[in-house]
């Protein structure tokens, strides 16, 4: 059987049946996912794997109360990621509102692509500029985007993850793009002047 054509609920069926290679399709699925997730709410990478071992321990051990008609298999998943992580916190007393989101070089290197000195110059530069700005978000604001836009999930799957009314997340995630649209303007404008006094 070649479990990689499978869909999810398929492969949680077969899970209930202990079949070791539907949880490895499942993992190889998921798993960037659920320590990405992890590790945005605990900041810490060790944590974050130990985390999402944890979560699909979980799902092994529990696929036979999975129920496809309340959540999709992506909505479970991350619940129980976001449920594990949090409390990972807890244990180690350590407040989510602490940490700050884990905008990495290499996240908005991979936005744009330079292709040649100046270009590349340049970028650093904007990416600096954003990277502060970002820094300045409200956490709320802060997480919707990366989730929206780093990690790739819907509002939907945004507002279910965290808990939040859709409506709310379109507006943080709203609010967020304009504060960084503002804050690239302020920088094109920076620039224009730099330029006419050279």
């Amino acid at each position: 059987m070649d479990y990689a054509q499978l869909d999810d609920s398929s492969l949680v069926r077969l899970l209930a049946y202990k079949k070791p290679d539907a949880l490895g399709t499942l993992y190889d699925r998921y798993g960037k996912l659920v320590f990405s997730l992890a590790l945005s709410i605990v900041n810490d990478r060790g944590a974050a794997e130990e985390i999402a071992q944890d979560v699909f321990l979980k799902v092994w051990d529990n696929a036979v109360v999975y129920n496809e008609a309340k959540a999709s298999f992506r909505s479970w998943l991350t619940r129980i990621t976001k449920n594990r992580a949090i409390d990972v916190l807890r244990r180690s007393r350590t407040r989510p509102e602490r940490h700050a989101i884990d905008w990495t070089d290499s996240s908005l290197e991979n936005m744009a692509d330079a292709h040649s000195p100046a270009k590349a110059v340049e970028l650093r530069f904007q990416q600096e500029r954003i990277r502060a700005a970002i820094s300045q978000l409200p956490r709320e604001q802060g997480q919707a985007l990366q989730l929206a836009y780093l990690q790739g999930y819907t509002h939907q799957e945004i507002a279910h993850q965290l808990d939040q009314p859709l409506g709310t997340i379109k507006t943080r995630i709203r609010m967020a793009m304009q504060k960084l649209r503002h804050a690239l303007q302020e920088y094109e404008q920076e620039k224009s002047k730099t330029v006419n006094m050279a």
